[in-house]
């Protein structure tokens, strides 16, 4: 059972340096109708400004999308960037920054890429999504029963290319990506707390699904504070659960607000 989530308000009121990590869609935003979709909201886009220019406060996105998307729905200075799952990222004094070359990474994808097409052509509810540096197969609109069959054959298609152990097929039978190893929140979670992060930090991740969980695992071995964002009971491994986007946005502000205060 989660904890009021007043109290973890009070601790970050109260924090000489907050590092704060969010996910964007189903976290920030509410899910786009299509995963290409971009569609900047200036709430959020004035929300995450006011956390980049408060005090104390670092924000950092780390996102799914790829990181030309995050560009634009995000268009702000200073803000740390994760794109892909973090494997890419844009840092606060605007350099780019990337776990590997994406020379390493293309050709895989792009031996993928016609099959999966192919295997949908003559499908409804699916949606292909070439990230540049992972391939993922969206099925959240396709009948249950056809989308079984196509994420197993996409599957199997995918292990029969032999991508190597520098990749992970991993999903769901509504979804399902290939990626390098390195598109990982949780590796990308403990490079900016090694290297971005001011020491003695409080440390607050929110997040929404398996890849914020894996994440989880990296801020509880730092003594930070997880947030699970569902509107309904979930496993995790989170101490504080919130509703959904709304709530998380109210949430951030009313913490801004309690540290202005506290400031002033």
């Amino acid at each position: 059972m989660s904890e009021d989530i007043s109290i973890l308000t009070q601790k970050a009121k109260n924090a000489a340096t907050l590092r704060i990590f969010l996910d964007y869609d189903g976290t920030l935003a509410d899910f786009a109708p299509s995963p290409d979709m971009i569609l900047p909201d200036p709430q959020i886009i004035f929300l995450i400004e006011d956390l980049v220019s408060s005090p104390g406060v670092y924000p950092a996105i780390i996102s799914g999308r790829r990181l030309a998307h995050m560009q634009k729905l995000l268009p702000l200075k200073g803000l740390l960037l994760g794109g892909t799952y973090g494997i890419e990222m844009q840092l606060p004094n605007g350099d780019l920054y990337t776990r590997i070359p994406f020379e390493q990474v293309r050709p895989t994808i792009e031996k993928l890429l016609p099959l999966w097409r192919e295997l949908i052509v003559k499908t409804t509810g699916f949606y292909l999504e070439d990230k540049g540096w992972s391939l993922a197969l969206h099925a959240r609109f396709a009948d249950p029963s056809e989308s079984i069959m196509v994420m197993t054959s996409a599957r199997h298609i995918a292990q029969a290319q032999k991508p190597g152990s520098n990749f992970l097929l991993s999903g769901n039978s509504q979804f399902l990506e290939l990626a390098p190893i390195e598109a990982n929140k949780a590796m990308a979670v403990q490079l900016v707390l090694n290297e971005m992060t001011p020491k003695d930090s409080l440390i607050i991740y929110l997040g929404d699904d398996e890849k914020d969980e894996e994440a989880f695992v990296k801020i509880l071995a730092a003594e930070g504070y997880a947030v699970r964002v569902s509107a309904k009971p979930v496993e995790t491994r989170a101490q504080y659960q919130i509703e959904g986007p709304k709530q998380v946005r109210a949430w951030l502000g009313n913490l801004l607000a309690a540290r202005e205060t506290k400031i002033g």
